[in-house]
This record gives structure tokens, C-alpha cells and sequence, in this order.
């Protein structure tokens, strides 16, 4: 079985017995997608720079012993109606095209 096909109680509970890292994890998600969007167009918009900034913080604060939130650590894909502040938000439009929201919709924000 692949990183990218671990449910999510099994990567929790990985990721908290520091099996398996939260960066491993979002860098084998990236890698799925590489092998497998050119056929299922599921991603409009990726940010990998950002997704593995987040996996580092999380791999750190999983380390000081941070075990509150069961998804800490979990890579996950937002819907493209979610705005995304400075990133690219567009709902599958062409009427909005490249367009990049000033701010995060609530149930985005951290």
C-alpha cells in the first residue's frame, strides 16, 4: 500500500507513532497526482510550496508532542469554490479566469 492510500485514521495514527512524517506523507499525495490527473483533471490549482511549508510546521509541532487535532499532519484538497487568499480561485470558470481572492473564505482559514 502507498503513503497516498492510507485512510486517514491509519496516517493519524502513523503520523503520531512518528512512522511516517507529514512531509513523506504530502510528498507521496503530489506524487499521485503527478501519475494520475492527466487522466482524472481532479486538481485545477496546486500549491506545493505552501503544502509542504505546512507539513514541516506540523511535523514540528507533532514532535513537541502536539496531539490535539486528530488531522494535524493530514494533507488535505480544497474544493475550488473555497477562496484562497493569493491563490489562484477561479469555481471551474473561464468568467473568472485567474482570479486570486485578497482574503480566505471562513471555512478555509487556519
Amino acid at each position: 500500500m502507498t503513503l497516498a492510500a492510507l485512510t486517514l485514521h491509519d496516517a493519524g495514527k502513523k503520523l503520531r507513532r512518528r512512522e511516517l512524517t507529514s512531509v513523506a506523507l504530502t510528498e507521496a499525495v503530489f506524487e499521485r497526482i503527478a501519475e494520475t490527473d492527466n487522466k482524472v483533471r481532479a486538481y485545477l490549482t496546486l500549491d506545493r510550496d505552501t503544502a509542504l511549508a505546512s507539513a514541516r510546521r506540523a511535523d514540528e509541532r507533532l514532535q513537541g508532542g502536539d496531539n490535539h487535532s486528530p488531522l494535524l499532519g493530514i494533507p488535505i484538497a480544497l474544493k475550488d469554490n473555497f477562496l484562497t487568499r493569493g491563490l489562484r480561485t477561479n469555481c471551474g470558470s473561464k468568467i473568472l479566469g485567474d482570479f486570486i481572492p485578497p482574503y480566505d473564505a471562513t471555512a478555509v482559514a487556519v
